[in-house]
């Protein structure tokens, strides 16, 4: 018999190695199958809270944020372009593109898993498809209904969600929430509340870590 692990997936819908993160677990459990299996929940975390309406340029935004000289953010760029890839997913990492606030996209997942948990996940890698691979807008309303179609969730009720403050509160809450409890950088994988795995990690890593807890559990 499997046995069952609960999963928090802690990350943003605008960092690109949350996309890696959740592709490497993902097929990490595929591997596990029969063996593992996991109620995968994501919580939210926004890399750039104050960030304006209209967004910013994303390599004007990675100097000032970082440091980083533009032939530094070139290689940054096709490490995380070839590592998606390999995971695949397309990785559209053009200079120009535009980062954006993506709190009403953390509202709009943490309603999807109060409308029907199985939703979130498709959810998460419809944003991930249209910010990364369609450079679309996640904060943007129209965007944000196309990835509610794509995850078969309401569309009606979804918009009537984002055009009120639903769900704003819980959001702020679980954020503060994770912070609290140590987490300053995404994705953050937590097992069973008490486990961590950090980072962007590979398939082969992911799957290490948790064949080790599961037989821990089991034998618990």
């Amino acid at each position: 018999m499997a046995t069952t692990l609960s999963i928090d997936f802690v990350s943003d819908v605008s960092c690109p190695w949350c996309v890696i993160g959740l592709r490497g677990l993902e097929q990490a459990l595929e591997a596990l199958e029969g063996d593992v299996s996991a109620e995968i929940r994501f919580q939210p975390f926004e890399l750039n809270p104050g960030m304006a309406p209209e967004g910013e340029d994303i390599g004007e935004h990675i100097q000032r944020k970082y440091g980083s000289s533009p032939d530094k953010s070139a290689e940054l760029r096709e490490v995380i372009r070839t590592r998606a890839a390999d995971l695949g997913f397309t990785m559209n990492m053009e200079p120009g593109r535009r980062i954006y606030n993506t709190f009403d996209a953390h509202r709009l997942l943490h309603w999807a898993g109060l409308q029907d948990p199985d939703r979130q996940r498709p959810l998460k890698h419809a944003l991930f498809a249209i910010y990364f691979t369609e450079g679309g807008n996640p904060s943007d309303r129209s965007a944000l209904l196309d990835a509610a179609s794509r995850a078969g969730l309401d569309v009606a009720q979804a918009a009537a969600m984002l055009d009120s403050d639903a769900h704003a509160d819980a959001v702020r809450e679980a954020e503060q929430l994770w912070q609290h409890q140590g987490i300053q950088s995404v994705p953050a994988v937590i097992i069973d509340g008490r486990y961590l795995i950090s980072g962007g990690q590979p398939p082969e890593a992911f799957e290490k870590a948790l064949r080790s807890i599961a037989a821990e559990k089991a034998t618990a």
